[in-house]
């Protein structure tokens, strides 16, 4: 358990500082003006992103917010339960990311009432992003990919719930 927990701390405490600090940049930066990066591919612009992923559920602050909380949650328990092992390495790295990246929007939405978003792929007319989005897509596209082509039923039978024992059996 305390393993995990440093673990767990090792990698949440370094990319949400980095989430942190490119968002602070970009509201002291960026509030006024775009900045190419590669011209006519990606630039950096300020948006004041008060709903969730594309925009959707505008001005839904407790409900993402709670959202936030309950899906933070389940992840933390699933991470304290899950094994140890060379098969679950994958997902002791994965879980904390994902948690990375909802704590640094959380942030946001607890200061603010709203997400910096700053990242925008112009090329593609891709909605702006930030850093903590990059961290929770990217975690949830491998895990997905793991889950569909790398572990098998049997290795989550450590999450089925146990039936308590009664005086019957």
């Amino acid at each position: 358990m305390k393993k995990k927990l440093i673990r767990l701390l090792v990698i949440i405490i370094p990319l949400l500082t980095l989430d942190q600090v490119t968002k602070y940049f970009a509201k002291e930066i960026l509030a006024e003006k775009t900045v190419p990066v590669i011209k006519g591919v990606l630039e950096f612009r300020y948006l004041e992103n008060r709903g969730a992923v594309w925009g959707s559920l505008q001005n839904q602050l407790l409900l993402l917010v709670t959202v936030t909380i309950i899906l933070s949650a389940v992840l933390l328990v699933f991470y304290f339960k899950m094994p140890d092992g060379k098969k679950n390495t994958p997902l002791l790295y994965l879980v904390p990311i994902i948690l990375a990246g909802a704590i640094g929007n959380f942030i946001d939405r607890i200061v603010y009432n709203y997400v910096i978003d700053f990242i925008y792929f112009k090329i593609i007319n891709f909605p702006i992003f930030n850093v903590a989005d990059i961290y929770v897509t990217c975690s949830t596209i491998i895990l997905a990919i793991l889950i569909i082509f790398y572990y098998k039923d049997e290795d989550f039978q450590w999450m089925q719930f146990k039936k308590a024992k009664t005086g019957d059996e």
